[in-house]
């Protein structure tokens, strides 16, 4: 008999190791499976003022490693690159973002695929519709 102790202690360990990696995989899933913020990339847009010139914009949106988000905006069409966005916030679907030194606010919502952002862009007094297409 004293031949089945050993069996049942090496189980015993065996069993005590699957079940430890197996619960450290589980443990580390959600982890690996989050996903980047829909919001993080690249999106342009076309401001129409009707009597003004039409003018492009470019809105670049990143995160730290701690999540927080932070982003620029390009005017091409006026030459004007890197203005910082001093607030930015995104409660799926709805984006927030506010730039000083352009005296401009935006609020937005993305649509269900993530390729564009819908909302209205004010700035000196006038609000315009404004659409950003992901282009990265």
């Amino acid at each position: 008999m004293n031949f089945l102790k050993k069996p049942r202690a090496s189980s015993f360990a065996l069993y005590l190791g699957l079940s430890v990696t197996v619960a450290m995989s589980i443990a580390s899933i959600p982890v690996m499976a989050a996903d980047p913020q829909p919001i993080i990339g690249v999106w342009e847009g076309t401001l129409d003022p009707g009597a003004q010139p039409k003018k492009r914009i470019v809105v670049h949106i990143s995160a730290a490693q701690d999540g927080s988000l932070s982003g620029t905006i390009d005017y091409p069409d006026q030459d004007i690159s890197g203005t910082p966005i001093t607030a930015i916030t995104y409660k799926e679907p709805t984006l927030h973002f506010e730039s000083s030194p352009s005296q401009s606010v935006y609020d937005g919502t993305m649509n269900k695929d993530k390729s564009e952002i819908t909302g209205t862009f004010k700035q000196a007094g006038a609000s315009l519709n404004l659409i950003l297409k992901r282009t990265s």
